[in-house]
C-alpha cells in the first residue's frame, strides 16, 4: 500500500539536534588530550552546516587533526540525520600543553599536496555589517512600503517622506550637505564595497594545505606561544618575547648566563628549524635579538696566571714579618735579622755586664 504524498508527513531535524551530532562525531576524532570546545549548526531544507570548535593537545600536527575530525563530524552527520552537510567547519581555538603522542610527520615541514601549494584562503564571514546593513535597509525599506500601501488606499503621505521631497527639491548639487552626504555615502559604499572583496582574517597566517578541499589558517598568538616556548629552551634565554606577524618574526631574548653570542647562535638555529613545523605557506622571516638580563651577575672573569713558587715564598714570609711585628711590637732590626740573632737589648747588657 502506498501511502499519498499529502498524508506522509514530514521529519524535522532541529540545528540542536545537528550540533550536538556533529560535536559528538568531532570528539571521537580528537587525538589523546583533545576536547571539543563549542559547536554549531544551521539548517535549511535538507541540508546543514557545521562548525566545531577543538582544544588541540601541543605538539601535533593541526592541519592534519582538523581534517580528520571534519570528514568524521561530516560523515556521522550525514548518516545519523538524513541531511546533506556541503559545509563542515573545524576551528582549532586553543592548545593545550601536555603530554601527546609524537608524531613523526610533525617533525617534517607541512607542505601541500603538490609542491606546497597554498590552499584556498579562508574569508571573513563579516556577521556585524552584514547584519548592520541588512537590518538598515529592511528598516527603510519597511518605512517606505508602508507609506506607499497607505497612500494606494487613499491615506495621507507620511510627514517625514514629504518633508525629505521637499527638502529635496530645494537643494541641488552645490549645497554642502548634499556634499557631505555624498561623501560619507561613498565611504560607505567603499567599506562595504571592501568587506565584500578583501578576504580579512588578518591575525591568522596562511598554511599550506594538505589536500584540495582543505583550508588552514594559524592564529599569530598561537605561531608566538609555540616559538616563545621554543626559544625559553634554550639555554641561557630566562625571558623572551615573540612578536608573530605577516612576513616577519621578532624575537627578543633576555640572556641569564653564557656568551650573549653563542646563545643567540643557539636561539637562531632552534627557531629556524621550529619555523617550517608550523606548516605555513611561506615562513615569515627571523629576527632574533638578545640583551643580559638587568640586575643579574656578570660572567666571571678569567683566572690570571699562577704566581712563581719562589716568588710566593718570598710575598708569605714578609707578610708573615709585617704581621709579627704589629702583633708583638718588635723593633725592625729585630724583624728582619736573621732567625736566632739576639736581641739588640740583650747585646748591650750583656756588654755592659762584660
Amino acid at each position: 500500500m502506498t501511502v499519498p504524498t499529502g498524508e506522509r508527513g514530514t521529519t524535522t531535524v532541529a540545528p540542536r539536534a545537528v550540533r550536538r551530532i556533529a560535536e559528538r562525531a568531532a570528539a571521537e576524532a580528537l587525538p589523546d588530550g583533545g576536547s571539543v570546545l563549542r559547536g554549531s549548526a544551521g539548517v535549511r531544507g535538507t541540508s546543514a552546516r557545521i562548525s566545531v570548535g577543538v582544544r588541540l593537545p601541543y605538539p601535533v600536527r593541526a592541519d592534519e587533526a582538523a581534517r580528520r575530525i571534519r570528514e568524521r563530524a561530516t560523515a556521522r552527520t550525514a548518516a545519523l540525520t538524513g541531511l546533506s552537510v556541503p559545509r563542515a567547519e573545524v576551528r582549532v581555538d586553543a592548545l593545550s600543553a601536555g603530554p601527546a603522542p609524537v608524531v613523526p610527520e610533525a617533525l617534517e615541514a607541512a607542505a601541500g599536496p603538490e609542491g606546497g601549494r597554498p590552499g584556498p584562503r579562508i574569508r571573513a564571514e563579516r556577521r556585524v555589517p552584514a547584519a548592520v546593513l541588512a537590518a538598515a535597509g529592511a528598516v527603510v525599506c519597511g518605512l517606505v512600503l508602508a507609506d506607499v500601501v497607505v497612500v494606494r488606499f487613499g491615506g495621507d503621505p507620511a510627514g517625514w517622506r514629504t518633508a525629505v521631497l521637499d527638502w529635496a527639491a530645494t537643494h541641488g548639487p552645490a549645497d554642502s550637505a548634499v556634499r557631505i552626504g555624498g561623501a560619507v555615502a561613498a565611504l560607505a559604499g567603499a567599506w562595504l564595497l571592501g568587506c565584500a572583496l578583501l578576504p580579512g582574517l588578518r591575525r591568522r597566517l596562511r598554511m599550506a594545505a594538505p589536500g584540495p578541499e582543505v583550508r588552514a589558517a594559524l592564529d599569530r598568538e598561537a605561531a608566538a606561544r609555540i616559538l616563545r616556548q621554543r626559544a625559553l629552551g634554550v639555554p641561557g634565554v630566562v625571558r623572551a618575547r615573540v612578536t608573530v606577524r605577516r612576513r616577519r618574526v621578532g624575537v627578543r631574548a633576555g640572556v641569564g648566563y653564557g656568551d650573549p653570542a653563542e646563545v643567540r647562535a643557539e636561539a637562531v638555529r632552534v627557531l629556524d628549524a621550529a619555523l617550517p613545523e608550523l606548516g605555513l605557506t611561506r615562513p615569515p622571516a627571523l629576527r632574533v635579538r638578545v640583551r643580559r638580563e638587568a640586575g643579574l651577575p656578570p660572567e666571571p672573569e678569567k683566572s690570571v696566571e699562577p704566581v712563581p713558587l719562589a716568588a710566593g715564598r718570598a710575598d708569605a714570609g714578609r707578610a708573615d714579618a709585617v704581621s709579627g711585628q704589629d702583633a708583638a711590637g718588635r723593633s725592625d732590626a729585630a724583624v728582619d735579622g736573621a732567625p736566632g740573632a739576639p736581641d739588640a737589648r740583650d747585646s748591650l747588657r750583656d756588654g755592659g755586664e762584660a
